[in-house]
């Protein structure tokens, strides 16, 4: 049985009455600390605590390997432009699943358990052998977009699964 039909419900109850004794249900729209983080979407990454960002302070934007690409620009500039986030912060980590392997290997091993999907052929994975180059080419990716606003403070770090810690990169 799946999580979803299993467990989802009590799960959600239990929130619901948490959630009922808060003000999150009044919280605005737009983030209070004009925060946008994009990070890996790693179940080892938890990047609210990580940050001391709760809930309402920032938008939190995930991806495998927590790399800019179409989707995380479309929703950075939507952060921006429509709900006033004014610094992203960008987060890779260590033991990384984007570390081990490269795109020719994805292809060939997707493509052997999906066959005739020739989509692949043009699929970005983004992996990266340099976890430390990787975060400092994404930054540069987004300081040099056009879309990203001029003054945004954009900073990257990785995060070590071993023991929590936030290392500033740039």
């Amino acid at each position: 049985m799946s999580y979803a039909s299993a467990h989802l419900p009590a799960a959600n109850q239990a929130y619901v009455e948490a959630f009922s004794k808060t003000d999150k249900g009044s919280l605005p729209l737009p983030p209070g600390k004009k925060v946008a983080i994009l990070g890996c979407m790693d179940a080892r990454l938890d990047t609210h605590a990580s940050t001391g960002l709760v809930e309402g302070d920032s938008h939190h934007i995930r991806n495998a390997g927590g790399r800019v690409d179409p989707g995380a620009l479309r929703s950075l500039v939507i952060s921006q432009q429509l709900l006033g986030t004014r610094e992203i912060i960008i987060i890779h980590h260590t033991d990384c699943g984007m570390l081990t392997f490269t795109t020719p290997q994805a292809q060939s091993l997707i493509s052997e358990r999906l066959p005739g999907t020739k989509e692949l052929l043009d699929f970005p994975f983004l992996e990266f052998s340099d976890l430390h180059q990787s975060v400092e080419d994404d930054v540069n990716t987004l300081k040099e977009s056009p879309l990203i606003l001029d003054d945004t403070v954009i900073t990257g770090f990785v995060y070590h699964v071993e023991t929590g810690v936030l290392e500033k990169v740039v």
